[in-house]
């Protein structure tokens, strides 16, 4: 017998993967703690995940509905429909892009795919979005001539499936970067301020591509604008609550190539960079 047999420590039991029931119970528990924790010294607890869009929504609608006479009665349930499904977008990017570096002890301790950590902040923040639902449907009720009741509701469920796929995509890519480059988190606070912007959230899609009068973009920025997925997904948002609005194919076709990219690139950069970051924390 060689010696290295001799002395080789005997094998243990293998090392056994969670499953996927075990993943999904790590998940609804991250959530759940993270809703808890979220609110547990406010006085109004879980109202302030509605509260803050809705004042949000308020204050747009005053300055561009009443200030500026922007599309005036249709304007408060566009801006509602808007907002809400923004700020689900804004915090799910702002909190994943911290969540491993937020978490170290826990997520060098745990035995579960470390993907679940920033994926538990956009569930937990879609949670919210779930829960100012009813909001939007008092608004699409006040304003009923404006609102579909109809087969445009299935607008809803896309839109809410590709915003989850392109959160996915970006709490991956950022949650890992930042935890060698904490600039990342500083810089996510400007570009969504961009983001914001560069899509229909508070201003009618009609305002960039310039039909029903509305002058718009050039043709070739137009094209360059529809590229961001967003675009598309919060036309949907708009499409499911409000009359007039819709959602032409080509932009269904980039909102869903652009989310799909975004969850693939986000997806690859997490395992490539997943040692790197284990060592760093």
């Amino acid at each position: 017998m060689r010696l290295d047999e001799a002395t080789a420590t005997p094998p243990g039991p293998p090392a056994v993967a969670p499953t996927r029931s075990k993943t999904r119970d790590v998940l609804a528990l991250l959530v759940r703690r993270d809703l808890a924790v979220k609110y547990q010294d406010s006085a109004l607890g879980y109202l302030w995940s509605l509260l803050e869009p809705l004042g949000m929504a308020l204050t747009y609608w005053f300055v561009f509905g009443v200030i500026y006479h922007s599309d005036g009665k249709g304007l408060p349930l566009h801006v509602v429909v808007g907002i809400f499904a923004w700020m689900w977008c804004q915090s799910a990017i702002n909190e994943s892009t911290r969540a491993l570096s937020s978490q170290a002890t826990l997520i060098t301790t745990i035995k579960a795919p470390r993907a679940i950590f920033p994926l538990g902040r956009v569930v937990a923040r879609f949670a919210e979005y779930l829960a100012g639902i009813p909001i939007i449907v008092v608004f699409a009720v006040i304003f009923a001539r404006f609102a579909h009741t109809g087969w445009n509701l299935l607008w809803l469920p896309a839109a809410i499936g590709l915003q989850f796929i392109v959160l996915s995509g970006f709490a991956l890519v950022l949650a890992s970067v930042n935890v060698m480059y904490s600039d990342v988190e500083r810089m996510m606070r400007v570009v969504t301020r961009i983001m914001f912007y560069t899509a229909p959230i508070v201003y009618p899609l009609t305002r960039i591509t310039g039909v029903h009068g509305h002058g718009g973009l050039s043709p070739w920025a137009v094209r360059i604008y529809e590229l961001n997925p967003f675009v598309g997904i919060f036309q949907m948002h708009h499409a499911a609550w409000e009359a007039g609005e819709s959602v032409p194919a080509s932009l269904v076709w980039k909102a869903l190539i652009g989310s799909v990219l975004v969850l693939g690139i986000g997806w690859w950069t997490f395992h490539k960079l997943e040692s790197t970051v284990l060592k760093e924390l």
